[in-house]
């Protein structure tokens, strides 16, 4: 369950060898989901290495009974998933990457609710297709389910409201794009009010690090419907109920790699923070975690196929890429058979203080340890969590981070090395976006609070699949009262 906190029902999360073991061929298992504070839209997915790529959905979230949206209600809701597509198994490409330690294959293709859209050679007479009818709003829930990739999203001619985002209301953002990191959802009002026509909404990667991407555009079509009977023109009649006249392209969706329109956009997201929608960011910090967020090597006896020197891809936490157990860590932890299956020893702190996202950095700096390791905090400790983006390598980048079991509040974000005396000072303890997923911006940083509510193991991690499948760490809230 993907932004579902679980309160108190860590075995129902779902990620391999973390708060189950997988399940297995020809079985099956009963999960019970609990729902808590979330409202709007969150989404499921398949826990096991690269699965998820075909496994998933979304999941609604609808306000209480007796209660309403805080935004003027739509006329519509239409689900957005965006995916991508391979030609190949992904397991193949998945097991291919871990076995030569090189970069995985990238997909074939994106996709709109299944379809790539007629940009792509394969779906030309299959694009998705949202019927539209002029003078309406449509509460768009958008999810961003793509394994590797940062995405924009625009819609052309439109602006987008956004509403909420993981499964939390915000305050309205008027914007004429939008940018997800893999696992991020958002919930967006469209108004129908521009002539009548078709229109293209269209989805391609934000990419800031020097690393091979999907170039391709996904697109799908907004079609008005009801445009003959509308007040406008004969031309535009006729422009409208014309099938074979190409939609309009979104002019003002960012190129691939304009990063300070990603920021930008991530910048004004704010908590709704109203009466009825109260936040509870904490003030007063127990523990603080310093986690540098880098891409690493492995140094292997001998050469790989994907790499002549020899060092495989990595990625690391503070330093150490992560190992995964043989065992479910919360069944071992819960069962007191921690030995020789994870420590509790993550560092606070990145073992080396330098430059972080300087240039030239010693090579020595690519070069990981590996662990299975945790950090466990008390129950009901405030928690902050600083990722610090670095240069290591020349490959930074842009990492999307998420964390099991919680909403955090994104109270800070910046570009350069955290400085711990200075940038405290500016974050936002008022109205703090409430979510489960961020992007760390390359060579910047993120800071996020939350209080440890939910004892059980919460993973954190590189949501974009080419650096998950070889990062990982764990967040372990120790409580009494299981």
């Amino acid at each position: 369950m993907h932004g579902v906190k679980q309160p108190r029902n860590p075995w129902s999360d779902g990620p391999e060898y973390i708060t189950q073991c997988p399940i297995q061929p020809r079985s099956n298992f009963t999960y019970e989901i609990i729902f808590s504070t979330e409202e709007g839209t969150v989404w499921w997915h398949a826990h096991s290495d690269w699965s998820r790529a075909t496994i998933h959905g979304a999941i609604v979230v609808l306000p209480r009974e007796g209660t309403s949206y805080p935004f003027p209600g739509p006329d519509e809701e239409e689900i957005v998933i965006l995916s991508s597509w391979f030609k190949r198994d992904v397991m193949e490409i998945y097991n291919e990457a871990i076995e030569t330690g090189g970069e995985p294959q990238l997909s074939d293709a994106f996709t709109i609710n299944g379809q790539p859209g007629d940009l792509y050679p394969c779906s030309n007479e299959t694009t998705y297709c949202l019927p539209v009818q002029y003078g309406k709003t449509y509460l768009l829930r958008i999810v961003n389910a793509i394994l590797n990739e940062e995405l924009f999203f625009s819609v052309a001619e439109h602006n987008l409201t956004i509403v909420g985002t993981d499964g939390a209301y915000t305050k309205p953002i008027i914007t004429n794009y939008i940018m997800l990191t893999p696992g991020q959802t958002m919930d967006a009002l469209l108004t129908t009010n521009q002539s009548p026509r078709n229109y293209y909404m269209a989805a391609r990667t934000f990419i800031s690090s020097p690393l091979p991407f999907h170039h391709g555009t996904t697109t799908g079509i907004l079609q008005y419907t009801n445009c003959c009977h509308s007040p406008f023109s004969i031309l535009q009649y006729t422009s409208c109920c014309n099938s074979l006249l190409s939609p309009l392209f979104p002019t003002t969706l960012p190129n691939y790699k304009d990063e300070a329109a990603a920021l930008t956009f991530t910048r004004r997201l704010r908590s709704l923070a109203s009466k009825e929608y109260p936040i509870d960011v904490p003030k007063n910090i127990n523990t603080q975690i310093i986690m540098t967020v880098s891409l690493t090597l492995l140094p292997t006896p001998e050469a790989s196929c994907g790499r002549e020197i020899g060092d495989r891809c990595s990625a690391s936490l503070n330093n150490i890429s992560w190992v995964m157990p043989y065992t479910a860590i919360l069944q071992s932890y819960y069962r007191h058979m921690e030995q020789n299956i994870f420590t509790d020893d993550f560092p606070d702190r990145p073992p080396y203080a330098y430059n972080y996202t300087g240039g030239n950095l010693p090579s020595s700096l690519s070069v990981a340890s590996q662990g299975t390791k945790v950090k466990v905090v008390n129950y009901n400790e405030a928690v902050e969590i600083v990722f610090q983006g670095t240069n290591v390598g020349g490959v930074g980048d842009n990492h999307p981070m998420h964390l099991h079991g919680y909403n955090f509040y994104l109270v800070g974000i910046g570009l350069g090395n955290f400085d711990n005396e200075t940038d405290p000072k500016n974050f936002n303890l008022t109205d703090p976006p409430y979510v489960n997923t961020i992007g760390v911006p390359k060579n910047g940083w993120a800071a996020i609070r939350f209080r440890a509510t939910n004892p059980g193991m919460g993973m954190v991690y590189a949501l974009s699949s080419r650096k998950a499948y070889y990062l990982g760490h764990e967040y372990g809230s120790h409580s009494k009262e299981w």
